[in-house]
């Protein structure tokens, strides 16, 4: 009903919102001026050359009511010199109080004003630069480009903000060697500013951002008047030194558990070496990862993969051309070795694991970047992981080792030519050497977007061919996808075919879940940007998938989906979802053999969520999930609380309790091979269970200043599988009575224990100071546990008591990172 109300009510307002929705259809355009003096950034424009500049001012809101003038005015200037681009920006508002300015780290935002400005350096509309600055003087930085925003990218750069009067004020130094951009004697460059006041919860653009149009750079005003600028010779190194300590625990046979101690020192180096005006050569020398984030592990019952986050700096920034097409998952390079041991094989040869380790060691990395005056972009990456062993131990005691990854080279090349009208067409190819007789792997792959002049209408598409190579032996797979629809406006639709070979496997340098489909899917979308009735904005989304496997021929699955979501004019933001699968599907992934498949029921699901205002000191999000099956008493529950609570501007804590109960789960359990009259038959084992999860994470952090901070995450994750009976999976799909795990499957007194009970427990508390730019100490400590068992622990405190006073890694690690810029050293040595 609710639903239902609110889209009677967005109709309603459909013709009154397009009469008054104001048309920006000039591009606003600025000049820069030239300066040959030394601005000094302390957040005070009290040089005369500032006064001179032109104003960029009548800012246009974006949200929550786009298109109208800003009440309190911004004005911002722009001068260049040969080094560098200044930007002073004066915002003015009711009182300091109104201006608020939460302390956070680099690159995340919290409950505060700011300002940032974006260049698109060659003015091809889709690729850009961003660069902010909070009243507290907080820096973030971004990359734009078609694969949407990236705050991983960072550059070092100057920038102050100072209080004065009702107003604050923001003075930045550019060095050109932060950006790329031709050698053009006089450059046009997009260029637009932005503005946001938290008080009142505005987002405000010198050049309006209309949130009904596709794309964003494309939306840009114009900078004119950069004449004889010339990019200088861009080199930095920043050498790290770094020393680990780890203690961590080792079974032994008798059950008992010793702890061993790991002492590490090393050194490496990050080098930016500007090859040409236009492209850079990245590379890292013995990288070093020790103090990234603790991935979230979690009970995988799929037949598919964990997907992990990316937390290396090397990967995240910089990036955005290798990820077009996501046929890059980057923790392949430096993750589980390709030959990774199963314990069960090696047992049944008689061998022991002694030491199986889960991560390989990257040696260096590469990247080479740019975009030529044309708008080609390329991009050029390769990494090396050396090689990695087993430690076994055979039936008499002897301890071998066992190689599980060969020296390996890890490659992908990118062309990305920008068209008009926020067009493209990009060429990717990915390649995986392997020493030795492991295979090899490579893929190909185009993608391209057509756009009309207006950017109302666009065509997407892709393909792909994948290869690996075995010695005297080549397997090949393929896919694409074409799709095409409305873009902009308010009322959106799309329709998209794809399809993935039965032996498309991308997987050597990507990730890819499902193959062998061909799907159909077609999107409408109603979106309202402006306030009506009690909203500020609503989004409404309706959908239908149909798959078929695409060899052979069969039906596989049929869903139909739905999504509204919207904000109230008190900040408060709400939202609802539906799934509805209305006929048996076939799921031919959890039998884990090629060519059997489940029969799936008929279910559906509805959930929801709400978030507070962030503007207040205790804010909370909640959300609601629920999914019903036709089939025993099947069914999915599940919920998250999550209050954050803002002790001031430098304090704040983050709490987040998840819970989810999957009642009469139906999943895979085992299979067997048995040779029988009929020939060899396979029995697939599948176990009706219920699975209960509970997931805590408190996370907190305390910024002394915008240079300085502390910060905390600790997380436990429970998850315990009970399985009540069993199943023998049928050739049609259907769920056949089975007396399993007896009935001659194993002995007696050797029946397996399929139940689990999982705990993942990790604390990440690290302390940053950024001493200088692009400089940093940093220290981390790490408490992490894992632990997996047989006997199921009903309560969750008995079960948390049990888990923290177990075996457990500790490791402390002291980092140093120092910044080196040639043309900082040459200007200093000049004066010398």
């Amino acid at each position: 009903m609710l639903v239902l109300l609110l889209a009677v009510l967005a109709w309603q307002q459909v013709g009154a919102q397009e009469r008054r929705t104001p048309v920006f259809a000039n591009v606003k355009q600025m000049q820069a001026s030239r300066v040959s003096e030394p601005i000094k950034i302390d957040g005070s424009l009290d040089e005369a050359v500032w006064q001179q500049a032109e104003v960029a001012t009548d800012f246009i809101q974006n949200k929550p009511k786009p298109g109208l003038k800003e009440v309190h005015p911004t004005q911002v200037r722009v001068l260049y010199d040969d080094m560098a681009i200044y930007i002073g920006a004066y915002m003015q508002d009711v009182s300091q109080d109104s201006i608020f300015r939460q302390l956070g780290k680099r690159d995340d935002l919290g409950n505060t004003d700011y300002f940032g400005v974006f260049f698109d350096t060659y003015n091809d509309q889709i690729n850009g630069f961003g660069f902010f600055v909070t009243p507290a003087g907080v820096q973030l930085d971004a990359r734009y480009s078609s694969n949407g925003e990236d705050f991983t990218w960072n550059a070092v750069w100057e920038s102050s903000a100072k209080a004065e009067g009702n107003s604050w004020v923001v003075e930045m130094r550019i060095p050109y060697s932060a950006i790329r951009f031709s050698k053009k004697p006089e450059q046009l460059w997009g260029l637009n500013f932005q503005r946001h006041r938290q008080s009142s919860r505005e987002t405000f653009f010198w050049n309006h951002v209309d949130p009904a149009i596709s794309g964003f750079t494309n939306q840009f005003g114009r900078l004119r008047g950069l004449k004889d600028v010339e990019a200088p010779l861009r080199l930095s190194l920043s050498p790290y030194v770094s020393g680990y300590v780890e203690k961590y625990p080792v079974h032994n046979e008798d059950g008992s558990t010793n702890y061993e101690n790991n002492v590490n020192f090393s050194g490496g180096m990050d080098v930016k070496y500007g090859i040409s005006d236009a492209f850079t050569l990245d590379m890292t020398l013995i990288p070093d990862f020790s103090q990234v984030q603790s991935d979230n592990q979690v009970l995988n019952l799929s037949p598919f993969e964990v997907q992990f986050n990316e937390y290396r700096p090397f990967f995240m920034e910089g990036t955005e051309l290798f990820n077009k097409g996501g046929f890059l998952y980057s923790r392949r390079i430096g993750g589980t070795p390709i030959n990774f041991l199963n314990a069960r094989e090696e047992r049944e040869q008689g061998n022991i694991i002694i030491e199986n380790p889960r991560e390989t060691k990257m040696l260096n990395g590469t990247k080479i970047s740019g975009r030529t005056q044309s708008g080609l972009g390329i991009g050029l990456f390769n990494a090396v992981v050396g090689r990695q062993f087993a430690t076994l131990e055979d039936s008499e005691g002897n301890r071998f080792q066992k190689e599980t990854q060969p020296l390996t080279n890890y490659n992908i090349l990118v062309l990305d030519q920008s068209l008009k009208n926020n067009s493209y067409v990009t060429l990717v190819n990915t390649n995986v050497l392997r020493e030795g007789s492991t295979y090899d792997a490579n893929l190909t792959g185009m993608l391209f977007r057509v756009a009309n002049k207006g950017n109302r209408y666009a065509v997407e598409g892709s393909a792909a061919l994948s290869q690996k190579y075995y010695p005297g032996d080549a397997q090949l797979g393929h896919m694409y996808s074409i799709g095409g629809g409305k873009v902009s406006g308010n009322f959106q639709y799309r329709f998209t075919h794809s399809m993935k070979s039965d032996t498309y496997d991308p997987n050597d340098m990507g990730i890819n879940f499902i193959r062998n489909t061909v799907d159909e899917d077609l999107n409408l979308r109603y979106n309202i940007y402006q306030p009506f009735w009690k909203l500020l904005n609503m989004n409404t989304q309706l959908g239908a998938t149909y798959s078929r496997r695409y060899k052979p021929d069969d039906f596989q699955n049929f869903v139909i989906y739905g999504r509204v979501s919207g904000t109230f004019r008190n900040f408060l933001s709400v939202g609802t979802n539906f799934n509805l699968e209305p006929v048996k599907t076939y799921d031919f992934f959890e039998p884990r053999v090629a060519g059997r498949y489940y029969t799936f029921p008929v279910n559906r699901s509805i959930g929801g969520w709400i978030s507070s205002d962030y503007r207040k000191r205790l804010a909370l999000d909640i959300r609601l999930d629920y999914r019903n099956f036709d089939e025993h008493e099947r069914q999915n529950f599940g919920y998250e609380l999550s209050p954050r609570f803002r002790v001031n501007d430098k304090l704040m804590f983050v709490y987040s309790y998840s819970r989810n109960s999957n009642r009469d789960d139906i999943g895979y359990a085992n299979h067997f091979t048995r040779n029988t009259e009929m020939g060899r038959q396979q029995d697939i084992i599948f176990g009706l269970r219920d699975v209960n999860t509970v997931d805590n994470t408190l996370t907190s952090s305390y910024i002394f200043n915008n240079r300085m901070s502390l910060s905390l995450r600790a997380r436990h994750y429970w998850s315990k599988a009970e399985y009540n009976r069993f199943f023998q999976l049928g050739d049609k799909g259907e769920l056949l009575t089975s007396s399993y795990p007896l009935g001659g499957y194993f002995p007696e007194n050797e029946l397996p224990n399929h139940d689990i009970n999982y705990n993942a427990f990790n604390i990440d508390m690290i302390y940053s100071w950024w001493f200088a730019p692009g400089s940093e100490i940093s220290i981390m400590w790490k408490n992490a546990i894992l632990e997996s068992q047989g006997d199921i622990v009903p309560r969750y405190h008995e079960n948390f008591t049990r888990t923290i006073t177990g075996p457990q890694t500790n490791s402390l690690s002291v980092r140093v990172l120092y910044f080196i810029d040639y043309q900082v050293l040459k200007k200093r040595f000049s004066k010398s």
